[in-house]
């Protein structure tokens, strides 16, 4: 059995569906287009520098919509996906995903991204299993900006993936093969866990590593691979 596993922002999407979803807010008056800009720029330097708070990430990126009505909330997301996302999907991200499929792996899509962004995301693939950051709820169920168990973040994305194969009854040592899509130093930690890790759209600094750990490099957004 072989499971392939695929970071989103930077690895399928030639975006970062995070930063853009608070940008989309900006767009539709929801957040102050100066101050949450600013600050939603330098959470994202943070996140390309390996850095990030992420529980303050969080607190600060749900704030302007955390307290919308679920009416509201289904609208600006169908708004953000044909707005935002579906005009970067790659027909070449797309065809991996399906070729995992079709060949009968066990796919699943692990984000740092927060589950409320990329749950729709994810449904465009058609992968079903998404290991996502996930959002805290208060008593009436409203998400109340903190961090639901352990983030997909960093070394977190090692615990929740071994978190969701024990859900499953399974664990790593059930597949023959494990292969990792990602782009980012973020991802080392499970990079450095799979049995067959590929530099995807790599950046500056995973592309080095790669080079010095022989890994492959696929570039999906580009008609060359290496």
């Amino acid at each position: 059995m072989r499971l392939v596993l695929f970071d989103l922002d930077g690895t399928l999407l030639a975006t970062d569906s995070d930063h853009a979803f608070g940008e989309h807010l900006v767009r539709i008056g929801w957040a102050n287009e100066a101050e949450f800009r600013r600050r939603n720029d330098e959470f994202y330097r943070q996140y390309q520098a390996g850095r990030l708070d992420i529980d303050a990430y969080i607190d600060f990126a749900t704030a302007p919509w955390r307290h919308r009505d679920a009416q509201a909330l289904r609208q600006i997301t169908e708004d953000f996906i044909a707005g935002w996302i579906r005009p970067t999907l790659h027909e070449r991200a797309l065809s991996l995903v399906q070729q995992h499929q079709d060949a009968g792996d066990t796919v699943a899509i692990v984000t740092a991204t927060n589950e409320f962004i990329t749950r729709p995301i994810a449904d465009l693939f058609g992968v079903r299993d998404l290991i996502a950051t996930e959002l805290a709820r208060d008593a009436a169920g409203r998400i109340n900006g903190r961090i639901h168990g352990t983030p997909s973040f960093r070394d977190g994305k090692v615990t929740r993936l071994d978190e969701w194969l024990k859900t499953r009854l399974q664990s790593r040592r059930d597949f023959e093969q494990i292969v990792f899509y990602s782009d980012s130093t973020n991802d080392l930690a499970l990079l450095e866990q799979v049995s067959h890790p590929v530099a995807t759209n790599p950046s500056p600094a995973l592309e080095q590593i790669a080079h010095e750990r022989g890994w492959p490099i696929l570039r999906l957004f580009e008609s060359t691979t290496a």
